[in-house]
């Protein structure tokens, strides 16, 4: 199965996060029948990872095989592959999955592939990735960078806060204590609050994702919470004694991912970028040292209009051989 096909037949599986099943067990026949050893991973509900090898790798090759919400079917012209997935991650999976194949071909059997399952729900199977015994030396993680390398890429921390008040009739405001008002000075604050900058990674920024409360426009709201995803360049301990410095006790935060900012390796010889984006590439601390590259933007990821360049997926699968090649130089294989 050539690349765009094989990429075509992963697109046309739906596997928004939670549901990543069948695109695994696909992927899964798929590598057994081109020998490869496969292990599946239990993640959670049935979910499972892929670590697939010929000979123990010093190298591995890696992606999310989940995509985000809604679905978008497969469709093609002469230049382009359209669909979810089709540059986040799913055009990734099937560069290296060729080009594991192709190295395979030439006698350099080193090379893993480890595709798990969540990296857009929290990073739960990179989590469990992380636990499997290997003794890589480095690992290749994919996402869409425009086939550039990444020299450093943004933390990331998501949260849901939560403000409580006292409901009471809105003809008596002084009877009650609007949770909304609690979480909108909150969020007030931390717009207008001096974030860490950073010469490399830029400034931390701040995206109020979801925002709800309250019953209706007559009585004070008891409760109200929001969704906020920072983007940092420092550590979280360092951004968390930022943001509960002087909290309110009726307001609650929940930290629910948390990833610091990372420097990776890059290649002489290879462009290389800074990305606002966070990877999987924190949480697989124990896969070795990591380089992170990938066809198609990430402005058309998470789009209505997703999609990635033919010849980008070619000139990354190139990419990825080369990049096998002296890494393996580097370990004297």
């Amino acid at each position: 199965m050539d690349l765009f096909r094989l990429l075509k037949k992963l697109v046309t599986i739906e596997s928004v996060s939670g549901n990543e099943q069948e695109v695994v067990a696909f992927v899964e026949g798929y590598l057994k029948r081109i020998g490869y050893h496969v292990m599946l991973q239990e993640v959670k509900d049935g979910r499972r990872n892929i670590f697939a090898y010929i000979e123990e790798p010093y190298i591995v090759f890696t992606t999310h095989l989940d995509t985000v919400n809604p679905y978008l079917p497969f469709h093609e012209d002469t230049g382009y592959i359209y669909g979810r997935g089709s540059c986040d991650a799913k055009g990734v999976a099937a560069v290296q999955i060729k080009a594991a194949e192709e190295l395979a071909g030439t006698g350099l059997k080193n090379i893993g592939l480890l595709f798990v399952v969540g990296e857009e729900w929290g990073s739960d199977g990179a989590a469990a990735a992380n636990t499997i015994p290997n003794s890589c030396q480095w690992f290749i993680n994919g996402e869409p960078t425009e086939n550039t390398l990444v020299s450093g890429s943004k933390g990331a921390i998501r949260i849901k806060v939560e403000a409580t008040g006292t409901a009471a009739h809105s003809a008596y405001p002084q009877q009650g204590d609007s949770a909304i008002l609690t979480l909108l000075h909150l969020l007030n604050k931390w717009e207008t609050m001096a974030f860490p900058c950073d010469d490399v990674l830029g400034d931390t920024t701040m995206n109020i994702g979801t925002i709800a409360g309250g019953v209706q426009a007559n009585v004070i709201p008891d409760h109200a919470q929001a969704e906020i995803m920072f983007r940092t360049v420092v550590s979280f301990e360092k951004m968390k004694f930022m943001l509960e410095k002087d909290l309110p006790a009726n307001i609650h935060m929940e930290y629910q991912y948390t990833a610091d900012p990372v420097y990776m390796h890059t290649v002489d010889g290879f462009d290389s970028c800074v990305v606002s984006f966070a990877t999987d590439v924190p949480v697989l601390s124990n896969w070795g040292r990591p380089l992170l590259l990938g066809p198609g933007s990430i402005l058309d990821a998470h789009t209505d209009h997703e999609k990635v360049k033919k010849s980008d997926l070619v000139e990354a699968k190139d990419m990825y051989v080369k990049l096998a090649h002296i890494l393996g130089e580097k370990n004297g294989m």
